[in-house]
């Protein structure tokens, strides 16, 4: 990496045991407004002997995990609220504010923890 390059890392990380949702943001210009444009990543870790391996390929047993974690994504990038914020290089942008409302039950083997502050991406493991 040269010295200039930073280092992305997702905003917000949702997990259901091994499976994973990461959310990442980009910003893009539209019609001269930058807007945040966000993909999700879903993976499963997993060890290979003492190495651990990352896959996006799931079993029948997963599917379920994969979809809770879709599902608290999606509910993160749509239960919010946008206002305005500081220009970004001198054009208008967005900023988000997270609305929470969770009180959904999750299965076995998920963990919901508070938003992370401080640096690196938000992590949330479902209950």
């Amino acid at each position: 990496m040269q010295e200039n390059e930073v280092k992305t890392r997702p905003i917000r990380v949702f997990r259901c045991g091994a499976v994973a949702a990461a959310i990442w943001v980009d910003h893009r210009v539209i019609n001269d407004a930058v807007v945040k444009v966000h993909s999700i990543r879903i993976t499963k870790n997993y060890r290979q002997g003492d190495e651990w391996k990352r896959t996006t390929t799931f079993t029948t047993e997963d599917l379920p995990k994969v979809a809770m974690v879709a599902t608290e994504a999606y509910r993160f990038l749509r239960l919010r609220s946008e206002e305005p914020a500081a220009p970004v290089d001198g054009r208008p942008t967005t900023e988000d504010t997270i609305v929470n409302g969770d009180t959904e039950d999750h299965p076995a083997g998920c963990r919901t923890s508070p938003p992370h502050q401080g640096q690196g991406p938000e992590k949330e493991a479902l209950p």
